[in-house]
C-alpha cells in the first residue's frame, strides 16, 4: 500500500514538472485520438448530428456539392416482406476517385454489409465503408411486417486523398424511401421494379476543375505566339513594302534625273527577256499555288515577292531594248 501510494505520488510531480505547451498537446492528442483511430468509415455522430441525415460537413465547405454524384441501384419500388434485395452504391466526381458513404434506413429493416463496408460502431442498423473505394455491394432485407413507407438515408464523400479535411473533398447526401408492400404498380418482370436512384451533376463528371497556374501558363504562352507571329508579320510586310517603294523610287529618279534607262542592243535583250519570261510563269503558277493550297502567309509572301522580282526584270528587259541607243565614247 506504502509503495503505490509513493508511484502515484512520483507520477503527479512529473505531471506538474510538465511544461503547459506539452500538456495541451497530449490533450490534444488524446482528443484526436478517437478520429485517428477510426480511418475506416465516418463517425456517426459530427457535434450532436448524424452524419448520415447532415453530411460530412467537416469536409469541402460544409455544404452538399452537385459535383458528386451519389447514386444506389437495385432499389424496389415497394418492398415485399421479408425480402433481401441487393444494392449496388456508387459514388463518381470528375477528379476524385475515391472515398466513403454512409447507408440507413432508420432500423425499419436489415442491412447487411458487403465487401468493403462494414457496420457502423455507434448504430449497427447502419452501414459504411471499411475501405475507401467507388462502388460497394450492400444487401438489404425488408422488415417481416408491412410498417409503411421506408426512408433511407445515403451520404457519399469523394475525397481527393491528401489526408486532409479540406475544400478538395466534396460530398452530397441522398434521400429516398421504398414504398409499403401492394403500394405500386408491379411489372411481370421483378427486375422491371428495380431503379436506380442518384443525386448530383452528371455533366460535372466530365468537367474537372483546371490548375489556375495551368490556365495562366497557357494564356501566357498564347500571347507570346501571338506577339511573335504578328510581330513577324508585320515585319516582314513593312521590309516588303519599303523595298517596293525603293525600286519604284529608282525607276522614278532614273528617268527625271538619269536620262532613262540605259539601251540593250536585242542581241542581248531577247534571250535575256526569254530566261525572265520563263521565270516570271513560274514564279507566277508558284505564288497561285501558294494561294489555292492555303500555305502560310510566310510562304504567300516569299512567292509573291519572287514574283513580281520576276515580272520586273521583264519590264526592265523590254524598257532598255527600247530605250534609245546613244554613244558616249566620242572624241
Amino acid at each position: 500500500m506504502f509503495k503505490g501510494m509513493q508511484f502515484f505520488q512520483k507520477v503527479g510531480e512529473t505531471v506538474i514538472r510538465l511544461k503547459p505547451r506539452t500538456v495541451i498537446a497530449i490533450l490534444a492528442l488524446l482528443l484526436i485520438a478517437p478520429v485517428v483511430a477510426n480511418p475506416n468509415g465516418p463517425p456517426w455522430l459530427n457535434g450532436g448530428d448524424r452524419v448520415v441525415e447532415t453530411g460530412c460537413t467537416c469536409h469541402g465547405d460544409g455544404a452538399p456539392s452537385t459535383e458528386v454524384v451519389v447514386s444506389i441501384s437495385g432499389v424496389p419500388r415497394s418492398y415485399s416482406l421479408g425480402v433481401t434485395y441487393d444494392f449496388t452504391i456508387d459514388l463518381q466526381h470528375a477528379s476524385n476517385d475515391n472515398g466513403g458513404y454512409m447507408l440507413w434506413d432508420y432500423n425499419s429493416g436489415t442491412l447487411t454489409p458487403g465487401e468493403g463496408s462494414k457496420t457502423v460502431d455507434d448504430e449497427p442498423g447502419a452501414l459504411s465503408q471499411s475501405e475507401i473505394g467507388n462502388n460497394w455491394a450492400v444487401s438489404w432485407t425488408a422488415p417481416s411486417e408491412d410498417v409503411g413507407n421506408v426512408a433511407f438515408q445515403l451520404v457519399g464523400n469523394a475525397v481527393n486523398g491528401n489526408g486532409q479535411f479540406d475544400g478538395g473533398d466534396l460530398w452530397n447526401i441522398l434521400s429516398f424511401s421504398i414504398s409499403a408492400p401492394d403500394s405500386t404498380y408491379e411489372d411481370d418482370d421483378a427486375n422491371r421494379d428495380l431503379r436506380t436512384i442518384s443525386v448530383g451533376d452528371y455533366e460535372s463528371l466530365f468537367v474537372a476543375l483546371e490548375d489556375p497556374a495551368a490556365l495562366e501558363a497557357e494564356r501566357q504562352e498564347g500571347i507570346a505566339d501571338d506577339f511573335f507571329t504578328n510581330g513577324n508579320l508585320f515585319y516582314w510586310t513593312t521590309l516588303a513594302v519599303i523595298i517596293l517603294g525603293a525600286v519604284v523610287q529608282g525607276e522614278f529618279y532614273e528617268r527625271k534625273f538619269g536620262g532613262g534607262p540605259p539601251h540593250l542592243d536585242m542581241s542581248l535583250a531577247v534571250p535575256q527577256g526569254v530566261r525572265r519570261g520563263l521565270l516570271s510563269v513560274i514564279t507566277i503558277l508558284l505564288f497561285a499555288w501558294a494561294i489555292d493550297s492555303s500555305q502560310a502567309w510566310g510562304s504567300v509572301m516569299i512567292t509573291g515577292m519572287l514574283m513580281l522580282w520576276a515580272i520586273f526584270g521583264v519590264y526592265r528587259t523590254i524598257v532598255q531594248a527600247r530605250a534609245p541607243k546613244e554613244y558616249t565614247d566620242l572624241v
